[in-house]
């Protein structure tokens, strides 16, 4: 069976104002709880990895000694980050034009509908406050019964709850599937509203081992295990939306199912195709691995922002509509 998928990055919430990591990064230096020792940690790596590698470096000096001090400094980069992500959903909640215009052909969401799975790399709320929220017609494109977080459940006695306003924990491994006419949401590295049941921690995968994180979850791992599934399937189009293929284990997923021959790529990003060429500004410009792996597979791109897109530049519409298509 064919599919069509899409797969969201930092990129897509900055058309409404969510931060790239690099703004993320400007953000923290602000922060009350980032202390002068910290701060010099994220300068540190501002240029190699950003602040998520600089949490890494405080993991792994906790995972090493476990004692108080080494505990506090992460505990000082982790309250921050949540500040961060409390700050952006503020902002998204104030949001009223999420679409960019109101002709329904072209809204954001008739698109999103059209996905047979939708995965993010994204933590943000801004899909569960302005797509997922109960007030866009499922059924304007395509027959949903409604929508789903596979293999989550609300921590909520509200009978329905806003899923931007609850927070959310795993069911048990036995309770993971993905339930037949509701398009399943995956969010591939947790979410800011995402509980870990055994310690009450944020689940939320960031730092420089993505993989060995999310190895420790089972909810991430069945969702990565997920995507490389929906890669799996005949036919199958990915759409990439604001990701700048900067996680390995997400370019591996990708590349695995070009090598395959059962791939369809379509880009969204400023770069265009070119996000792929890591070599792009090297003084000796080399062939980029991934780029070459990719790169017979590719079917279009757009350099246009999403809002750009589905706001008034028909012809831009029209061409990233084509992925749809048939042919």
């Amino acid at each position: 069976m064919s599919a069509r998928i899409v797969l969201l990055g930092a990129g897509f919430s900055r058309n409404w104002g969510g931060w790239l990591a690099s703004e993320a990064f400007e953000y923290l230096l602000g922060c009350p709880q980032v202390d002068s020792d910290i701060r010099k940690l994220l300068w540190r790596y501002q240029r190699k990895g950003g602040f998520e590698d600089a949490l890494t470096q405080l993991q792994d000096e906790f995972a090493r000694k476990q004692d108080a001090h080494t505990e506090q400094r992460l505990a000082k980069l982790q309250d921050a980050i949540r500040q961060m992500f409390g700050d952006m959903d503020k902002a998204f909640a104030e949001i009223t034009d999420f679409e960019p215009q109101k002709h329904i052909e072209y809204m954001v969401a008739s698109c999103l509908v059209r996905f047979d799975a939708i995965f993010t790399l994204n933590q943000d709320l801004l899909m569960e406050r302005h797509y997922l929220n109960g007030n866009v017609g499922l059924s304007s494109y395509r027959q949903w019964n409604g929508w789903q977080n596979p293999g989550m459940k609300r921590l909520s006695r509200e009978e329905m709850p806003e899923p931007s306003t609850t927070q959310w924990c795993p069911m048990p491994q036995s309770e993971f599937r993905v339930t037949p006419n509701s398009q399943p949401y995956f969010k591939l590295h947790g979410s800011s509203n995402w509980i870990d049941a055994s310690n009450g921690q944020q689940l939320l995968v960031m730092g420089g081992n993505k993989t060995a994180t999310i190895n420790q979850h089972p909810i991430l791992k069945w969702y990565h295990e997920c995507f490389k599934q929906y890669l799996a399937k005949p036919d199958v189009r990915l759409m990439v939306i604001g990701y700048s293929f900067g996680d390995h284990h997400i370019n591996e997923a990708i590349a695995e199912a070009a090598d395959r021959s059962t791939i369809r790529l379509f880009i969204i990003d400023p770069l265009g195709v070119d996000v792929l060429d890591k070599n792009r500004n090297a003084p000796i410009p080399g062939p980029d691995p991934l780029f070459t792996r990719l790169q017979a597979h590719i079917v279009g791109a757009s350099r246009r922002t999403v809002r750009e897109i589905f706001g008034n530049d028909r012809v831009e519409h029209a061409k990233v509509m084509r992925f749809f298509g048939s042919g």
